[in-house]
């Protein structure tokens, strides 16, 4: 039963599919103070989201034809090295595009910024492939009519409909007669949307996705670690991917262990102290177990289930490398008392940040003092590090090493791609 009320559907950009205010409001500032004009408040500022950047600075700033075009090439001065980039894909419109495109309806995008910085910004965004066709003003255009836009893109025989956040958009639709879906979400303001009387409106990109797509398939959720020497910056990596997939639309959960729940961080403070107080390896890996097992039924489990991408900082694999090699438990022994995380929490993919022990352990301990494991000397890590190795060696399936002796910079961008390309080949649209 086709459940879809359109199979044509054409999206605005800035405050429909994306969160463009961080790079615009930069921009749209960068180019008054190299002009020496004041600043207006931010509520102005967001009259810039949606229309064509020269009408924005005529309407709003004063300015002549001219000045606007000069503000413009000053903009761009920023916006095509960085403003571009600081954006955000919105939560469920990636699945969104997805299960649409799946079921055959014809995607477009209809927007008043220019079209090969539209183009630029949804492949950068890994959007691009689902669109039919994209229309947005040429670089010599100062102006453009938003029905004008949706006409270039609009196909013939379908049931259309323009999905956008500002009255411009419902008025476009209008103009060349298709319905329209408000997106409150966006930009623009909800009583001039409403008052140009739009077909729908939706409150957010969940109502959305009910309205054009009811029988939308549940997100899928992606478990990662981040394993590594002590020093090698998983900690760093976890937060700069955390920010990166959520620029990609995805709804991320960070942890770590020991601890990510309130019983494992309790066991945290004592397997973690910077006195042992005589703690023997069993004790230490059967702790590390327990804490474990509470956060995996806790926090880890749910949050896959609903859809989530989990960055853990550490797992199964610490334990296998501290406890099993490095304290010589043994690999088996360590695997048994784990078997829960083996049974039910096996990482989607570990992403193994691969630095020398005693490079990675100068940089450690030049931020703070040691804990009790980080304090268990040189032949220990040595071991660790071989270790990790060994087991990126024999699950090449599952780990993706990144060179961890670079800029924290380079490591992300090199992480994050690895990341990416294995959530695709999974199906974690």
């Amino acid at each position: 039963m086709n459940l879809l009320l359109y199979d044509a559907v054409i999206f605005d950009l800035d405050g429909t599919l994306t969160d463009s205010q961080p790079g615009i409001f930069a921009c749209a500032k960068y180019a008054l103070d190299k002009m020496g004009l004041p600043i207006p408040p931010d509520s102005t500022l967001r009259r810039f989201l949606g229309p064509p950047l020269a009408e924005s600075y005529i309407n709003y700033c004063g300015m002549t034809e001219e000045q606007a075009a000069y503000a413009t090439d000053l903009y761009r001065e920023r916006y095509i090295p960085i403003g571009w980039k600081e954006n955000k894909v919105y939560p469920h419109i990636r699945a969104l595009l997805k299960s649409l495109k799946d079921r055959g309806v014809y995607l477009a995008v209809a927007t008043g910024k220019p079209q090969h910085t539209s183009v630029d910004i949804l492949r950068y965004f890994d959007l691009l492939p689902y669109f039919d066709a994209v229309a947005g003003p040429a670089p010599e255009e100062l102006h453009a009519d938003k029905g004008d836009l949706i006409r270039r893109v609009l196909p013939e025989g379908k049931r259309a409909v323009m999905v956008g956040d500002t009255a411009g958009d419902i008025k476009g639709a209008k103009d060349v007669g298709i319905a329209s879906v408000a997106a409150l979400y966006g930009y623009g303001v909800d009583e001039e949307v409403m008052a140009a009387g739009p077909t729908h409106a939706v409150k957010d990109t969940k109502a959305l996705c009910e309205l054009l797509c009811p029988d939308m398939e549940k997100e899928k959720g992606f478990f990662v670690t981040l394993e590594g020497v002590d020093g090698c910056g998983k900690s760093t990596q976890a937060a700069a991917l955390k920010e990166r997939l959520e620029q990609f639309g995805y709804s991320v959960h960070r942890t770590r262990e020991p601890g990510g729940c309130p019983i494992a961080e309790e066991i945290r403070k004592i397997v973690l102290a910077k006195e042992d107080g005589g703690m023997c390896a069993e004790t230490e890996a059967l702790l590390f177990a327990a804490a474990r097992a509470q956060h995996l039924k806790d926090v880890i489990l749910p949050s896959v289930e609903a859809g989530q991408v989990v960055l853990c900082d550490r797992f199964v694999d610490s334990s296998l490398v501290y406890q099993g090699m490095a304290r010589g438990l043994g690999m088996e022994w360590v695997k048994e008392i784990n078997r829960p995380a083996f049974r039910e929490g096996a990482p989607d993919a570990t992403l193994y940040l691969r630095m020398d022990h005693e490079k990675a352990m100068a940089r450690r301990l030049a931020v703070d003092a040691p804990d009790r494991i980080e304090q268990a000397g040189d032949s220990f890590h040595a071991r660790t590090e071989a270790a990790y190795e060994e087991l990126c060696r024999q699950h090449p399936d599952r780990f993706l090493p990144v060179n961890g002796d670079q800029t924290p910079e380079q490591v992300t961008e090199d992480a994050f791609s690895a990341l990416f390309s294995r959530m695709r080949e999974r199906g974690v649209l």
